[in-house]
């Protein structure tokens, strides 16, 4: 039985510290916000946070994050300043990789609030088969400015 932290809630799984950290947010716990794109760590859709700070959840064995703070797109809870940046400018089409772009924006925000496109194109590296790249990096300047409105 692996304990985890999840979104501020303990759960325990019964699962093999092995087990990549997606499959155990997904299957085990029920948390289907994250998403399995690729499987090997290339395209972000699968993006969470682990103390703070953004990772693919689709490699992380489970064993390796017990004892942190795993925050999942259920954890923001519709009200984080980048999902409201998000729906305020439309940013997603199919939607499927937005719970990752929009934890990859989140951590990178709290690490450097003021970005340049630079600094976006540089640090989000999830994929969007959509293309709207464009669109995201607007809505990740829109909560940079929320953000500083406070």
């Amino acid at each position: 039985m692996i304990a985890l932290n999840v979104n501020g809630k303990v759960y325990n799984a019964d699962v093999e510290p092995e087990m990549p950290l997606l499959w155990v947010l997904r299957n085990a716990l029920g948390l289907t916000g994250t998403k399995y794109g690729c499987g090997v760590s290339e395209c972000g859709a699968c993006t969470v946070h682990v103390n703070g700070q953004a990772k693919r959840s689709c490699v992380t064995p489970v064993g390796s994050v017990v004892g942190t703070e795993i925050t999942t797109i259920e954890g923001l809870g519709g009200q984080h300043v980048v999902q409201k940046a998000w729906l305020e400018l439309d940013v997603p089409q199919c939607g499927y990789c937005q719970p990752g772009q929009i934890m990859a924006a989140a951590a990178m925000l709290r690490r450097k609030p003021r970005l340049t496109d630079a600094d976006i194109d540089r640090e989000i590296t999830n994929v969007c088969r959509c293309g709207t790249y464009r669109e995201i990096r607007l809505a990740i300047h829109r909560a940079a400015e929320m953000m500083a409105k406070g």
